[in-house]
């Protein structure tokens, strides 16, 4: 016999989009299935694999707070949920040093939005060479709904209208890799921030001189292609010569850095903040946590080999 799921009030369900209540069953299903009950007798509970949320790193001092805050909203949403920080450069706790306090079962989950390097690369092989774990990397944060709904509501916290008019636009700026599948993620998000707002145009722009491979654009579009619209500039010149004079400028970023702040400077109206501890986000990253554990796996050495779960 298994215990009951508990009734969702409809007032909790009512902001919530698409993703968020898909983001809600599975928290739900995941506190539920460790709480069934066969024949009268409880099985032993395991403590849950730890989550710890992997950070680019960065010398902006604003950085740190900023995702520590996110994480305290995580735990908040989470209660009894070991988690914890690790970067991957320029701040501490590295990741290596958080995995080697670690032992037992681990999720990584990168604050990062596309399959990029570091995510296909750097976690998988952090989380190798921490032979006393066993675990795996979740996807990243982007494409999602969630995801939409954080960077819509960073956007009206900028001063971006909520009834915007046909000449409004929006640029998606992320912070840029060689990788194509990290390029199609971004444009993956740009669409889904497009149908968040209504159908506003958004281009995806790039932080970084690394650009994306032109094979990961839509060839319907030739003013979408990477190789051509590569920055935040390029990309406000397209909406410029498209008739859009009231652009705002979004960034895939958690916090404040260099990346984050170059793109705001080029924003030529509201530039929205990093997403930060946007609630909407502290619950994506619970819900790329939960994707992993109810993902199959195959033996220990394979999960230890992190092959990064595919949404």
């Amino acid at each position: 016999m298994t215990a009951p799921i508990p009734h969702l009030p409809s007032a909790s369900l009512a902001p919530l989009g698409t993703g968020g209540l898909a983001a809600e069953i599975t928290a739900q299903l995941s506190t539920q299935l460790r709480r069934v009950r066969l024949h009268g007798f409880r099985a032993p509970e395991t403590p849950a694999p730890t989550l710890v949320a992997v950070a680019h790193g960065s010398r902006d001092p604003r950085a740190l707070p900023t995702v520590r805050a996110l994480l305290d909203r995580v735990r908040a949403l989470r209660p009894g949920l070991d988690v914890r920080l690790g970067h991957i450069e320029l701040n501490r706790p590295l990741l290596a040093d958080t995995l080697d306090g670690l032992h037992g079962a681990a999720v990584l989950v990168p604050l990062l939005f596309g399959r990029g390097h570091h995510v296909t690369h750097d976690l998988p092989a952090a989380l190798a060479a921490a032979p006393q774990l066993t675990g795996r990397v979740a996807a990243p944060l982007g494409p999602h709904p969630l995801l939409a709904e954080a960077l819509h509501g960073r956007l009206l916290a900028a001063g971006f209208p909520e009834a915007p008019c046909p000449r409004t636009a929006v640029v998606l700026a992320a912070a840029g890799s060689r990788a194509p599948r990290s390029a199609q993620d971004t444009e993956r998000t740009a669409r889904l921030l497009s149908d968040r707002l209504g159908g506003v145009p958004v281009l995806a722009a790039y932080a970084s001189a690394a650009r994306p491979s032109p094979a990961a654009a839509p060839a319907r579009d030739a003013a979408r292609r990477p190789s051509e619209i590569a920055t935040v500039a390029d990309a406000v010149r397209a909406l410029t010569a498209r008739g859009h004079d009231r652009i705002a400028v979004a960034g895939c970023f958690t916090a404040p850095g260099r990346f984050a702040t170059l793109c705001a400077a080029a924003a030529p109206g509201p530039a929205a903040e990093p997403l930060g501890d946007h609630p909407a986000l502290a619950r994506l990253v619970l819900h790329r946590y939960d994707q992993a554990l109810l993902a199959p796996t195959g033996s220990d050495r394979e999960a230890r080999r992190a092959a990064t779960v595919a949404v």
